[in-house]
């Protein structure tokens, strides 16, 4: 990690021979923009006081009348940027609004620092520790169009089942056993190893890379887990190289979570613990599963909580494709100690290991903001704790058998999750108080967030006619 002073970075521009610097942000719908300057026009007051540049080109922030706004460098995320061809030092920025001379609050790196601060004035803990587990597809081409008169995407994948009638070499994976293949069959391994090299060399410490359980291409790799704002850092830059890596090999990625129909999509799975003075606060080995009392309310407060959460973290139309049963889905508003249809597991790899004690949230995507989204589930677990919310005294388990073994009867008392991006939608603007404390989110935001949503995605997918529409109707 670099120190933050701008000499310092003045002088690894020097010894590293740096053409240029990469200013890198990320929109409030968790899109990473960039713009880049010459290093030989960079000094120390571009470093501290950062550069102009337009908000009102920007997705949700400024109108186009109050457009001057300003991003300024984050010295400690500076990295060399692999993929450039001349070198080029990588850096996260915040924003900053001029007139009102602060930070940004539609920023939402802004919003993850502020979670942060009002996690440590809560003085419950002082460290919120986050690990996504972000799955994606690999595909060797896509392609998609949205006319008047014509619509549709085709997707191809070597690995893809449907290419078994192809001649070829064989080998593709089967619907739903893409989970741990050796080779042929994966036959992605190095292209992973590759991405994982390329990470460890933006400084993300890679755990483990391997095929998830649909077919053409679907993968995980894992990275290890952090701080908040750090974790949220790192899988933005996580999606970078990720991309990136693909496109070199002639591949494409998408973090689409459900681009394949009949097959599972690709979840974000939200690993949390928190800690104080270096402790771990989320163990008990008396407790169910080894919980803690106030992990169990965190646990309360993120299932009190779950519909308006999901506007942030599973925050698409396609996130509710994804979130239906029978694929691995964790539908259920329950916890349970293993139990991956429940919306959070406790996992239970290592049992009587304080620090490995931690919660398993399991309904996002990796289309979410991460910023956004850890930031919303850490406020809701906070007010779990400070309402002392019981998950079992709620009737939100734990719930350790098979739902679908359940009877009917037993079935119905265990809530789904959202059906659809707009009842996340109507959630978050009934449910987001807990969202404004220590001024963390502001009600600004929260309103710009849902219109956008409501406006330029969950409308725009709605009144456009699908193509199954046509098998079901056309000749009704």
């Amino acid at each position: 990690m670099l120190s933050k002073k701008p000499r310092e970075i003045l002088d690894m521009i020097k010894s590293h021979h740096i053409e240029m610097i990469d200013l890198k942000f990320t929109d409030p719908l968790g899109t990473l923009q960039h713009t880049t300057i010459p290093a030989q026009a960079t000094d120390e007051g571009t470093l501290l006081d950062g550069i102009g540049f337009d908000g009102s080109s920007i997705r949700c922030f400024q109108s186009i009348h109050e457009s001057d706004m300003v991003m300024k460098p984050d010295l400690e995320t500076a990295t060399l940027d692999t993929f450039r061809s001349l070198p080029t030092l990588s850096i996260l920025c915040d924003i900053f609004d001029p007139i009102a001379r602060g930070s940004y609050d539609r920023d939402p790196r802004f919003i993850a620092k502020r979670a942060e601060a009002y996690l440590q004035a809560t003085g419950i803990a002082d460290t919120a520790y986050f690990g996504p587990e972000a799955e994606f597809f690999i595909f060797d081409s896509i392609a998609y169009e949205n006319e008047p008169n014509r619509t549709g995407f085709e997707i191809d994948s070597s690995e893809g089942h449907w290419n078994s009638g192809v001649p070829g070499l064989g080998y593709t994976i089967r619907s739903k056993e893409g989970y741990y293949p050796a080779s042929p069959s994966d036959s992605q391994a190095d292209l992973r190893a590759e991405m994982a090299v390329e990470l460890q060399k933006w400084g993300i410490d890679v755990e483990m890379q391997h095929h998830e359980v649909a077919t053409a291409g679907q993968a995980e790799i894992d990275f290890r887990f952090g701080p908040l704002l750090k974790t949220a850092d790192n899988l933005q830059i996580f999606k970078y190289v990720i991309k990136n890596v693909a496109r070199r090999n002639g591949k494409t990625v998408t973090f689409m979570p459900k681009p394949l129909f009949g097959d599972n999509g690709s979840g974000m799975h939200v690993h949390q613990s928190l800690w104080k003075g270096g402790k771990p606060l989320f163990y008990d080995a008396n407790g169910y599963a080894e919980c803690s009392p106030m992990m169990l309310h965190y646990i309360g407060g993120l299932l009190t909580h779950i519909n308006s959460l999901l506007a942030f973290c599973a925050p698409t139309t396609n996130s509710y494709k994804r979130l239906v049963p029978h694929y691995e889905a964790p539908v259920n508003v329950a916890f349970s100690a293993r139990n991956r249809s429940a919306a959070i597991r406790i996992p239970m790899f290592f049992q009587g290991n304080a620090k490995a004690k931690r919660l398993e949230f399991r309904p996002p995507d990796p289309m979410a903001n991460p910023y956004l989204a850890f930031s919303a589930l850490l406020l809701a677990g906070l007010d779990g704790i400070k309402r002392q919310i019981d998950p079992i005294k709620a009737g939100f388990g734990p719930l350790d058998q098979n739902i679908y073994d359940l009877s009917p009867e037993e079935a119905a008392r265990i809530k789904s999750v959202p059906g659809s991006l707009g009842d996340s939608l109507q959630a978050l603007e009934d449910d987001h108080d807990y969202l404004l404390e220590g001024g963390v989110f502001s009600q600004d935001f929260i309103k710009t967030y849902i219109d956008y949503k409501r406006t330029r995605e969950l409308q725009a997918v709605a009144v456009r006619p699908h193509p199954y529409e046509f098998s079901l109707y056309y000749d009704g």
